[in-house]
């Protein structure tokens, strides 16, 4: 039996539809409210439909020198064509960080499973 950390994939955004793509500045002040955006498909689109979508996205902040994440956010994306209604896989989050650290985010396509991707924040 595999681990769950063995089933997760990664993959450039630009190339794999699956990725999870973070929008964070690379350096932050001390204590500075930082938004993160997070989307998924900017460069190759992925299906929005009911047989093929994102489901979710969970965010996580792992600061330096700790030794768990800290989860941040958990985003639900429900209507895959329910009424003609579809959500897109876009989120986004405020937090202040005062130490730096790493931005973790995974998500997941009903089809494919689960992606992630990840990016440094250095606090000044």
């Amino acid at each position: 039996m595999a681990f769950f950390g063995e089933t997760i994939k990664t993959g450039d955004w630009k190339n794999e539809k699956h990725v999870p793509i973070i929008h964070a500045p690379q350096k932050i002040a001390a204590g500075e409210k930082v938004e993160i955006k997070l989307s998924l498909g900017d460069e190759i689109a992925h299906p929005n439909t009911l047989e093929h979508h994102i489901e979710w996205f969970k965010l996580f902040f792992l600061p330096e020198n700790s030794k768990f994440p800290v989860e941040i956010a958990t985003f639900n994306f429900s209507a895959h064509g329910e009424g003609d209604i579809f959500t897109h896989p876009f989120a986004s989050a405020s937090l202040n960080i005062k130490n730096s650290g790493t931005i973790y985010v995974l998500s997941y396509c009903n089809l494919h499973g689960v992606w992630q991707n990840s990016t440094a924040i250095e606090v000044k």
